[in-house]
């Protein structure tokens, strides 16, 4: 992890903020000591790393320690791993396959709306009685409202 994703206006603006909180003769004494602080920390995840890799008698990287990725990585084979997703990958292509059909059922549905509410069938619908939207709306303004 380094700079690169800061560019020049950014740590132009992290050094004066540095510069308005800690002032010019405090900054550089804050900068090694969150220099410090911050070797310490990794040093103590790869301490904590090292002692589970001990104590497991396997090889952990810091990345390994997310509980799906332990899980998987060293507690389960592939074996195992795929006859727990087995039950749930047959419900998921169920679920699929239905959700699927609903959605070409609606493009259907929809297109079948569409094709009814063309021009060509206005001579059908001519001598139905008017429509409720002949009717001319009533928009209740501001002063109707409060």
């Amino acid at each position: 992890m380094g700079l690169e994703n800061i560019g020049g206006w950014e740590f132009l603006v992290i050094i004066l903020v540095g510069i308005f909180i800690f002032g010019p003769d405090r900054l550089p004494k804050a900068i090694s000591d969150g220099v410090r602080m911050l070797r310490q920390v990794r040093q103590m995840a790869r301490n904590a790393t090292g002692d589970l890799s001990r104590e497991l008698g396997t090889d952990i990287q810091l990345e390994d320690l997310h509980p799906k990725t332990f899980l998987r990585k060293h507690l389960l084979s592939e074996e195992d791993e795929a006859a727990l997703r087995k039950p749930l990958q047959g419900i998921y292509d169920d679920v699929r396959g239905v959700a699927d059909q609903v959605k070409r059922d609606a493009e259907e549905a929809a297109s079948a709306a569409r094709s009814s509410t063309s021009p060509s069938t206005s001579s059908s619908t001519a001598s139905s009685p008017p429509a409720a939207s002949a009717q001319p709306a009533v928009r209740a303004s501001w002063e109707d409202v409060t």
